[in-house]
Order: C-alpha cells, then sequence, then structure tokens
C-alpha cells in the first residue's frame, strides 16, 4: 500500500571544528524546532547508531538522560517531524539511515519538505534499482542520491543529475561516512534553512530556522541560499551550486503561521512581518469592534498590529492551557487530534461577554477550529467578525504544508475556485457562524511580509504551480493512501 507521507519538519546539523560533542547542540535545536513537529525526533551522530524516538525532545531526554548522554561525537544532525499520515510511528522517523555506517557512500539524512514519490521511484526504476514498500520521499531522495554519489562521487554532479526529478521541496542535512556535514536547499527556496557560527564549542550550525541558533548562543550568519550546497567538514566550510533560478518562491505560511516569531527568514523577522500584516487588515478592515483577540499562538502579533493601527483594545481573551499534555500543541500540526487540541482552549469570559469581539486568526484551512471557537468559546460574544492574515486556500499544497487534498480545503468546498473575495468572506462566514469574515488578499500578504509576490509561492491560494517542474495531479487523501 502506498502511504501519504507528506511533512512539514524542523532539521539540525552542527560541525565542531575543535571536536567539542555536538549532541547537547542538537538536542537543544531540535527543542527550539519543536514547533514544527512533535510526532516523532531524532539525532545521527558519526559513529554511534542513530537515535529515534516517538512524540516530543523532552519527554525521551528526561526518560532515557543516560542512554543519550553516551551519544557523543564532534558532528551529527537531527529531525523533529511532522507528516500528514496521522500515524506517530518511528518507522518514518528521521534521520535516515542510507547504505552503512562504515560504507564510504553511506550518509544519514533529514529532510524538510516535500518530493513527488512517483518521479523517484521512477528514477530508481530506470537505473535497475527496485524501490522498497511503502518508502517515504525522503528515503526514496536518499536510494537515488546515493546511487549517484557512488557514481559520480560528487554532491553538486548527484544533484545536478537528480534535479529534474526533485518536484516539490527539500531542505535537507546529511552527515556523511566520511565526515562530512552536508546542507542543501531546492533552487526556489520554499523551505527556510540557515547557517549559524557557535563560538564556544567552534562549531558550523545549520538549522530550519535562526530561533534554534539564538536557543544555542549561535550566530546567525546568513541564509543558505535556494540550489546551494555547503560542505562543512575539518578544513571549513565550502559552498557550491547545484542549480539556480531567478525565481524563488518562499512559503508564506512560514511567515503567517509555521515559523517562529523570533526567527529571521530571507532577512525579514516572522514577528515584524505579522504584525503588519494586521497592519494591513486594519486598514482594508476597518470594522467596528470593542476588543481585539488574537486566536493563540501564532495569530497575536497580527491582532496587535490590528490593535495599535486601529485604536481598539487587544485582549487576550482566548488562552491555551499549557498544563495539559495537549494543551500546548498546535492545531493544524495534529489533524486527528484537532477538535480536542482547540475544545481545550480557555475563553476568559469577562473579556468577551457582550462585546463585539474582532478575532484575528492566521488562515483556514478546513474550518474545524473556526467553527469551535466562533460558536463554542466566543458564544457570550455580542458579535464575531474574523479577519484572517492569509488569503482563502483554495488549492492543495504539494511543498510541504498539510493540506494535500482540495475537497478539505473550506474555502474551495463552500465556493470552488472562481468567487470573488467578498464572495468567499460571506459564505465562509456564514459556514462557520461569525457576524463577518475577512480574508487577507495576495498583494497585502506580500506587502506584509515585505517579499514581493514573485518571490512567494502562491500555489495554495492562486492556484499557481509554475515554480514546480510540473503540476501535481490532485487527488483526494483516499487516493493517496492506496
Amino acid at each position: 500500500m502506498t502511504m501519504l507521507l507528506r511533512e512539514n519538519c524542523g532539521v539540525i546539523g552542527a560541525f565542531s571544528l575543535d571536536g567539542y560533542n555536538v549532541t547537547p547542540l542538537l538536542i537543544a535545536g531540535l527543542e527550539a524546532l519543536q514547533h514544527r513537529g512533535q510526532e516523532s525526533w531524532g539525532i545521527a551522530v558519526a559513529n554511534h547508531q542513530t537515535f529515534k524516538r516517538p512524540g516530543i525532545v523532552s519527554h525521551s531526554v528526561d526518560a532515557e538522560y543516560n542512554e543519550i548522554s553516551k551519544i557523543n561525537g564532534s558532528l551529527g544532525v537531527g529531525h523533529v517531524r511532522y507528516s500528514t499520515t496521522a500515524k506517530s510511528t518511528v518507522e518514518y522517523a528521521q534521520p535516515i539511515d542510507i547504505g552503512g555506517i562504515f560504507d564510504s557512500s553511506g550518509f544519514r539524512i533529514a529532510h524538510n519538505g516535500t518530493l513527488d514519490r512517483e518521479t523517484l521511484m521512477e528514477n530508481l526504476k530506470s537505473i535497475g534499482l527496485h524501490p522498497p514498500q511503502g518508502a517515504s520521499d525522503t528515503e526514496l531522495l536518499g536510494l537515488n542520491l546515493y546511487a549517484l554519489i557512488k557514481r559520480c562521487g560528487s554532491w553538486v554532479e548527484a544533484f545536478e543529475k537528480l534535479n529534474p526529478c526533485l518536484n516539490g521541496s527539500f531542505s535537507l542535512v546529511m552527515v556523511t561516512s566520511n565526515g562530512e556535514l552536508i546542507a542543501v536547499r531546492d533552487e526556489r527556496g520554499f523551505r527556510p534553512l540557515c547557517l549559524g557560527w557557535h563560538e564556544e564549542t567552534s562549531s558550523y550550525i545549520v538549522a530550519s530556522e535562526s530561533c534554534a541558533l539564538e536557543v544555542l548562543g549561535a550566530r546567525l550568519i546568513r541564509d543558505i541560499e535556494p540550489g546551494e550546497i555547503v560542505t562543512i567538514n575539518r578544513d571549513g566550510l565550502k559552498t557550491e551550486y547545484f542549480a539556480k533560478c531567478e525565481r524563488h518562491a518562499h512559503c508564506p505560511f512560514e511567515y503567517t503561521y509555521f515559523a517562529h516569531p523570533s526567527s529571521k527568514i530571507e532577512g525579514i523577522i516572522v514577528y515584524n512581518a505579522r504584525k503588519n500584516i494586521g497592519r494591513i487588515l486594519a486598514k482594508e478592515y476597518p470594522i467596528e469592534g470593542d476588543v481585539v483577540i488574537p486566536v493563540p499562538d501564532s495569530a497575536r502579533p497580527a491582532a496587535l498590529g490590528y490593535s495599535e493601527e486601529t485604536g481598539i483594545p487587544f485582549e487576550e481573551g482566548l488562552l491555551k492551557d499549557r498544563y495539559r499534555r495537549k494543551g500546548g500543541w498546535r492545531s493544524f500540526i495534529e489533524p486527528e487530534k484537532r477538535e480536542t487540541i482547540v475544545s481545550k482552549i480557555i475563553a476568559i469570559r469577562e473579556v468577551i461577554e457582550g462585546k463585539k469581539v474582532i478575532l484575528i486568526d492566521d488562515s483556514i484551512v478546513r474550518g474545524t477550529s473556526s467553527r469551535i471557537i466562533v460558536g463554542s468559546k466566543l458564544r457570550s460574544a455580542k458579535s464575531v467578525s474574523l479577519l484572517l492574515t492569509f488569503p482563502p486556500i483554495l488549492y492543495p499544497c504539494y511543498m510541504g504544508i498539510d493540506f494535500p487534498s482540495q475537497e478539505e480545503l473550506l474555502a474551495y468546498r463552500v465556493c470552488g475556485t472562481s468567487c470573488s473575495l467578498e464572495e468567499i468572506n460571506r459564505r465562509v462566514a456564514e459556514h462557520i457562524g461569525a457576524s463577518f469574515v475577512g480574508y487577507n488578499n495576495i498583494d497585502g500578504l506580500s506587502r506584509g511580509i515585505g517579499l514581493p509576490r514573485d518571490q512567494l509561492c502562491l500555489a495554495c491560494t492562486a492556484g499557481d504551480y509554475s515554480c514546480l517542474k510540473f503540476k501535481p495531479k490532485f487527488r483526494t487523501r483516499e487516493e493517496m493512501r492506496r
């Protein structure tokens, strides 16, 4: 059976030029990236077996401290996983071993993104290899690279040859059997990846987001550029390119939802981008209201921006219960638990009751959370106007965010793809029970983030898949699981 394994995850890699143990850096860095995935995690340190566990990092570290403390090495990579399979098994955790630890061409790979599996499988078959049953896109990528690196010996040449088959997104870190840390980012730059320096241990750090560097006390050097391969070994750092594109396609969802607000991506502080979008929403939708309330947690900066622009008071009317086991986890990340997670949000009645509430959220994907919040949590409000920092999501994402099938998208279900923004606002408001709904538009999104619209991936809202090598075939989740 072919399994759907679409991921938006977090990766980290570390190499100490002075031979310090990087395992503590990997662990602390993964904890800082935990918002990118909570299903499983793992680390691969040179000369040690790959260590993988289900759940979140801190639980395993607390329970297995003695075992983890034995993993000691100056080179390693790590991964936190989030997948749409609704299966939190170690079987699909990363990093993934490709070849043997002592195989001169072997490596361990950690991947943030999504690649078309069928194309990778066909390429393996074309060179006489048989893809493993149920292999993820990451494993198939690794097996293709393994075959090429044995043949050509150069990572740049291997990626150049394989690139026509890499339809989708990838930010990668790899630790090789010959003692190198490799970091690679696809030529469109869909998913973030950055490079830093940790002075105390003389270590280069590669991470999905700069928030991990900040936690480690490392200095952000720069983003790894689209199409770039960074190789770090005892001789230092070398940079090469396997491809270059004038038009990049950075994921705007990173700025509005997925990334940590303290992170800096493409020179832009995520917090500032979210706050700017709130100001833009205030100008687009100058609604009469008594209070501005964010849906926790990612919408908080946008709500603050809206409040400052309009002068309407900002209040924390909805809070996540962080003392429950699932209280702080993100409803978008765990689709099968979404209703349970959102139901644990606590409404502060005194802030809401009898008020005209302007509710700010980052997006509506399936509409499950919005209906619960508007219909249940804010039921004592006089009215609820919901404003969204992200435009209507009408098309599936095949670049690493969890909406790979069109029929589950609320805006598409109630409007199709031909309605005006005003009509979408009206129909979605009716569906979720809000007094008013106001989506951001693409220009507002672009201006708020601070990137030109031709440097953003807009596939999910505009249906423009030109940044991919070929347009994917739309499928239902059931079709993808067959």
